[in-house]
């Protein structure tokens, strides 16, 4: 019987899980991924995680409970840096250290160090320690890296084709995944050109977020994530930033946002955060700033919570789009 590895719906499950499954499926080795986010999963997590925790980590807790006793292993990687001069969020380093302290019936738990800042090229070598975890030879371990890493590119080039992530992650969730080398047709249609920017666990967890990509779609926007603009484009905007930005993803929405803002190819802009969260508050800091020089952009900014309420959301997002839709009205006047 094949060996059963567990990955947490959560954290940056959203932006690694192609890479990730094929490279453990490729090694015989069963992917388990916890159930989608409920009410009920995230209490059971609030019942184990620190009180200063963000939302973010407070779900994490509850994808990790929903996995105790299916799985023979956790994969809880120590995530330090995924590219050259900068950092992942702090909680996620001490993130397998804070799950060992909350829970008693843990099963093995592989928390591999990726720390990329300095030496980019070297994402082998903590695959490898992963591999050989389970007395794979170097051989098949580095047919099986070479494999994540095709897959990983077609995945990411379906993103930047204009698929929203959800739609393509769907797929990669079947097993097992079909090859991502067709261009899906994406379902985010309208007139209106609504960017929508945050940490992919805030923007892609539909019960955290109250499934807010739909809610822009039914009221008539098309609605572009931070995935669809290309890495160099990002690069070059945040090259401009006199402010360092640290952070890896937070590079990205930066990037992301100011490359949409000064194309002039969208009429509005939602930064979605998550209370508790450092990085958020100064990169909202960064784009409110930012946007205040294109007055013909209207800008929102969401903070969600666990106690974040659907008829609150709804009435923002009504109001937001009445104000671009009146503006364009007057601009067609």
């Amino acid at each position: 019987m094949a060996i059963k590895v567990g990955i947490p719906r959560a954290l940056l499950y959203y932006r690694l899980y192609p890479f990730w499954k094929t490279f453990f499926n490729s090694l015989g080795i069963e992917v388990v991924v916890s159930d989608k986010t409920t009410k009920k999963l995230l209490k059971e997590g609030l019942k184990y995680v620190p009180d200063e925790a963000c939302l973010s980590i407070k779900v994490a807790f509850g994808h990790v409970k929903d996995l105790i006793g299916k799985v023979d292993y956790l994969f809880l990687p120590r995530l330090v840096s995924l590219e050259r001069g900068t950092y992942i969020c702090p909680k996620f380093i001490g993130f397998p250290d804070m799950i060992r302290s909350a829970f008693d019936n843990l099963p093995p738990v592989i928390d591999t160090s990726f720390n990329l800042r300095r030496r980019p090229s070297n994402l082998f070598l903590p695959m490898c320690r992963i591999g050989r975890i389970f007395k794979k030879s170097f051989l098949s371990i580095h047919q099986a890296y070479k494999k994540a890493l095709e897959e990983e590119s077609k995945y990411l080039s379906s993103l930047r084709k204009g698929n929203l992530l959800p739609e393509v992650l769907s797929s990669w969730e079947e097993n097992p995944p079909p090859l991502l080398n067709t261009h899906l047709k994406s379902k985010s249609g309208g007139e209106l050109r609504i960017a929508l920017v945050g940490h992919p666990y805030n923007l892609y967890d539909f019960f955290v977020n109250l499934n807010i990509i739909k809610k822009l779609e039914n009221l008539g926007a098309r609605v572009i994530t931070p995935e669809m603009v290309s890495p160099l484009a990002i690069k070059k905007e945040t090259d401009k930033i006199p402010q360092e930005v640290y952070w890896s993803l937070g590079r990205e929405i930066v990037g992301a946002s100011f490359y949409l803002i000064e194309s002039g190819s969208i009429d509005g802009l939602v930064h979605l955060g998550s209370f508790g969260c450092g990085p958020d508050s100064f990169l909202r800091e960064l784009i409110a700033d930012k946007i205040r020089k294109y007055p013909e952009i209207a800008y929102l900014s969401l903070i969600l919570d666990e106690h974040s309420g659907e008829a609150g959301l709804v009435t923002r997002l009504e109001a937001f789009i009445d104000l671009i839709e009146r503006r364009k009205a007057k601009v067609r006047s």
